[in-house]
């Protein structure tokens, strides 16, 4: 079955062709639209399933040399070739799993929560379109196909968000995603040139395989170039602007952006590249802190929104900001599986508030709502599970994969990194629970016309909820660390790939850490299971504490936050409105980008370029009008002019 991994991806692009190009010309039924889409997202994962079975039926040690399955030759110039061909390892069809597995349930859900909408057929076309690029992305074997797919999410994360272009707000912030998206890809692609200009090709076997040949100054520029792709994609400081404002687009499309699909793909690119990352430490402590430092600091613009679908956005640059820690610090397996398991909670919670919102009329703002939970059951406690998961609760995902990251972060040495992750887990769980007090408990604060008709959504958006809270409890178990006396399979079936511990060993993770040069003090040191269970205990005892101060504020004593935001006015209206980060690109760059488009355009196009145009084309003129006074078509005019040049002839030549 492995031989058959290339119909992964052929299934969504064949779903994207049919209703794309055939949708509205045969004017499909939306069930066909709909059958159409889920069937080729169903297969996608079928097959990813049958693949992976398949490889794991190897030994270990062969499942990383696997051979390259080639479709055919795609550009080939003198010593240059790259194809279209696709890998199949642990890594790449761990990815091929969740981006198909999560976005087919996503796909279900979005038959319901989209049903009116105009734009139907549109709609899954796009959505087809997107998880064909990402599957693109994450089982391409070069970098230049890598690239395709990476573009290819950006241009349909445009159009998606940009949905509903007819209205200002979601085409603006298709633009901003496309434009913010385009900096950090033009570091992606000038890493891709440089390594093609040191190594010769752009196939990762090649590549990884030549990797030492590289010196360590050559090697960091190459890492941070594609870092900044990454920064880029996956939203990262200073690059993370784009994400809280693709909020315009559908729900469902926030899901998958959010999820399993574009955002995670700088976290697989690095994972990917580990054998490179591991030759550039300033690379790896630059990964680590832009990590910490985008996970607190997203973490802390969370505290204060309102609109529900924001508050999941910084969450989500949030969580991003751990996977890079995890990445940074050499923890690359725990990086991808908290990608893994993020993409079942995250999406959760995106088509749980979908599902508010279909019960609430469309309200996004959570001051509006309350005391909900009783109408919409389904919704509230499937929120309540991914709630949970996210805060870190044990015995959920989260906890698994935040707690390896953590670990992982400390017993490699970076003390402060670890403190920056703890807190901001602390205040995951406190932004978390306040979306959840505020939502569904209290007394309800919507209008008496909204009272009416809140709802539960319809079977086909609530079956999705429950398939992804049933793989937000479970999920998390294919990584249990060892010091709880279970067995890490995750890390084990990565290890080829990735590196870890002995196969077979149970133990926790052994990475090959790479110490940054910002760490404390000798090398890492090893820490026995009683640390790490003090760790553990500690992370949860923040979490539990986050949550009680959540409840306090919201449930229990709620004229208290706002009398603490009359006190702390400044700091308040400094949070609330997210540092105005927004504000300052838009005065440092947008505006003076504008002007000087602007000016370029008056000065240098209109002054300098069309005058300079004109010029010609006015001298041309000036020309031609004394050329024409000599084509008068008189026969004595020609005749005197042979004459006088026969004359001056002769007298040239006389002389």
């Amino acid at each position: 079955m492995i031989d058959w991994v290339w119909l992964i991806p052929l299934f969504p692009a064949a779903g994207f062709l049919v209703n794309g190009l055939f949708g509205r010309w045969m004017n499909f039924d939306k069930r066909v639209v709909a059958w159409t889409a889920c069937s080729a997202l169903g297969l996608s994962f079928v097959f990813s399933v049958l693949v992976f079975f398949s490889l794991l039926q190897l030994a270990p040690e062969a499942r990383a040399a696997v051979p390259d399955r080639v479709l055919f030759d795609w550009i080939v110039s003198g010593d240059f070739r790259a194809v279209v061909g696709y890998k199949v390892d642990p890594l790449s069809i761990i990815m091929a799993l969740v981006v198909s597995g999560v976005s087919f349930f996503i796909h279900i859900y979005s038959v319901g929560y989209m049903h009116d909408d105009p734009g139907f057929t549109r709609y899954f076309a796009f959505l087809n379109l997107f998880v064909f690029m990402m599957l693109t992305l994450v089982l391409a074997n070069n970098f230049l196909l890598m690239f395709v797919g990476w573009e290819g999410v950006g241009l349909c994360s445009y159009l998606l968000i940009g949905f509903w272009f007819d209205r200002d707000a979601p085409a603006n912030a298709g633009k901003k995603a496309f434009v913010v998206n385009r900096i950090g890809d033009f570091g992606f692609l000038v890493g891709i040139f440089l390594i093609f200009a040191h190594l010769g090709t752009v196939e990762f076997t090649g590549v990884f395989a030549k990797a030492s040949t590289l010196d360590t100054t050559t090697v960091t520029i190459i890492t941070l170039m594609l870092f900044l792709g990454a920064a880029g994609k996956s939203a990262q400081i200073p690059l993370y602007v784009w994400l809280p404002d693709a909020m315009e687009g559908p729900t469902p499309v926030s899901s998958l952006i959010h999820a399993a699909t574009m955002v995670t793909s700088g976290v697989y690119m690095i994972a990917r590249c580990h054998v490179l990352y591991t030759m550039a430490p300033i690379t790896m402590a630059t990964v680590a802190i832009v990590g910490a430092a985008t996970a607190i600091f997203a973490a802390s613009m969370g505290l204060l929104q309102f609109d529900i679908k924001r508050v999941l956005a910084y969450s989500t640059i949030s969580q991003l900001g751990y996977m890079f820690l995890a990445v940074g610090v050499g923890a690359f397996s725990a990086g991808i599986f908290h990608l893994m398991t993020h993409a079942f909670f995250k999406g959760l919670l995106f088509l749980g508030a979908g599902s508010v919102m279909h019960a609430m009329s469309g309200e996004l703002d959570m001051r509006n709502m309350g005391g909900i939970w009783k109408r919409i059951p389904i919704t509230f406690w499937t929120f309540v599970i991914a709630t949970l998961a996210i805060a870190g609760i044990p015995g959920l995902a989260g906890f698994f994969s935040k707690d390896e990251i953590l670990w992982q972060t400390y017993n490699s040495g970076h003390r402060y990194l670890w403190l920056v992750g703890a807190a901001a887990a602390g205040m995951t769980a406190f932004y978390m629970f306040r979306l959840l007090f505020v939502t569904f408990l209290g007394k309800c604060r919507a209008s008496d016309e909204v009272k009416k008709h809140i709802h539960e959504s319809p079977a086909i958006m609530t079956i999705p909820l429950i398939v992804l809270a049933v793989l937000s409890v479970i999920g998390g178990y294919v990584g249990i660390p060892h010091v709880l006396g279970g067995r890490n399979f995750f890390d084990e079936f990565l290890a080829p790939v990735l590196g870890g511990p002995p196969l077979g060993s149970g133990g926790h993770t052994a990475f090959s850490l790479v110490r940054p040069a910002f760490a404390a003090g000798g090398l890492a040191e090893e820490h026995g299971f009683n640390m790490e269970i003090m760790l553990m205990a500690v992370s949860v005892a923040i979490a539990v504490i986050g949550i009680g101060i959540a409840f306090y504020l919201y449930l229990w004593k709620t004229e208290v936050p706002k009398r603490l935001g009359e006190r702390l006015k400044g700091l308040y209206r400094l949070v609330f409105n997210k540092y105005y980060v927004d504000e300052l690109y838009e005065a440092c760059f947008v505006t003076s980008t504008k002007r000087l488009g602007t000016f370029l355009w008056r000065e240098f196009d209109d002054g300098v370029i069309d005058r300079s145009v004109n010029l010609v084309a006015r001298l041309m003129l000036g020309i031609a009008g004394v050329l024409r006074r000599i084509q008068s078509g008189r026969v004595q005019g020609y005749a005197l002019g042979i004459i006088l040049g026969a004359v001056i002839i002769i007298l040239f030549l006389i002389r």
